[in-house]
This record gives structure tokens, sequence and C-alpha cells, in this order.
């Protein structure tokens, strides 16, 4: 279904607090922010999450100890389709994701995905929240760990992210938090 320019215009403002709380998504995700995370979901959601199904306050304290072992997490999101209905809407959003996934040797390896994820939200109040995601992984492939940061990409050395509350970001910025 297609939707008319007069009905997006009219959506435009609930469209777009739509994909900022998909990009709060992943930046939560990235920085292993427990508040934040928890904050891009209603109390009473479910997520369907690769190996997960539970609540959404399930899913973080499963999230968290695997986001913040694997520490360099990188989620982008494209594509992304969006139906309201009211107070209701729906959302395919397709992604990318890299992970530092830690070995049972010690190792680490690079895993590279991408997928979308189907989302249904809800406007309550004023605000948009997930209240129901599905993950669905498209293809995925891992390899070797070849980050080494002594000395940076091309050799030079570079401001590092971390995790939250040690990645600039979190002093860098006084408004976006």
């Amino acid at each position: 279904m297609s939707a008319t320019v007069s009905r997006i215009l009219a959506e435009l403002a609930d469209r777009e607090a739509i994909r900022e709380l998909l990009l709060r998504y992943c930046r939560a995700s990235d920085r292993a922010d427990e508040a934040s995370l928890a904050a891009v979901y209603w109390p009473d959601a479910h997520d369907d999450h690769l190996a997960f199904s539970g609540t959404a306050a399930e899913f973080v304290a499963w999230a968290l100890p695997n986001l913040r072992a694997m520490r360099f997490n990188h989620h982008h999101v494209g594509n992304m389709l969006i139906a309201i209905d009211g107070r209701r809407a729906e959302a395919e959003t397709y992604f990318l994701g890299y992970h530092s996934v830690p070995g049972e040797d010690g190792a680490r390896r690079d895993s590279f995905s991408g997928g979308r994820y189907l989302d249904k939200l809800e406007k309550r109040g004023d605000e948009w929240r997930i209240l129901r995601r599905l993950v669905v992984v498209d293809w995925f492939r891992e390899l070797p760990d070849t980050q080494f940061f002594d000395l940076g990409p091309f050799g030079m050395p570079v401001p590092r992210g971390d995790l939250a509350p040690e990645d600039p970001s979190y002093a860098f910025f006084e408004f976006l938090r």
C-alpha cells in the first residue's frame, strides 16, 4: 500500500518520532546503555530477537551482558517503511550490524549481519515506543578479528568508541544523551 503525500504530511511528526526511536535503539545497543535501551520499549513489550524471546525487560537483561562482552558493536539502519494507523504503527527497518565477538579461546571474531527489524509500535500520550519486535536475519558473515587499535585505521591514532558512560559522546554532547 502506498501512502499519499497529504497523508505523509499529516503524519510527518509521528514518522520522525518513530525514526528517531529506531536510531536511539541503535545507539543504546552500541553503547550498552541500559536505561536508553529500556526506554525504546513499552514495559509490556515483547521482543523476538535472534535466540531470545520474551519481554522487553528480559531482553534488556539478556542483551546487556552480551553487548558488553562484545564491547565493539555498530548498528546501522537504512531502508525504513512506516505505516501509521492512529496511535498504532508498523515499521520494517533494514539493519547492518557489526559485533566483535569473544571466543572461548580468547580470540575474537568479527560478526557482520544484515536483516530487518519488524516492529509494531504504539503511541501513548505523546510518545512512540516499540510494543512488539521480530528480528529477521537475511545474511551474516563471521571472520577472524582483524582489529588492532594500537595503530588505528590506516596506522593513525584515532578517538576510540566505548561503552556507556566512557564513550566520548557522553562527555561531548549536552543535549543528545
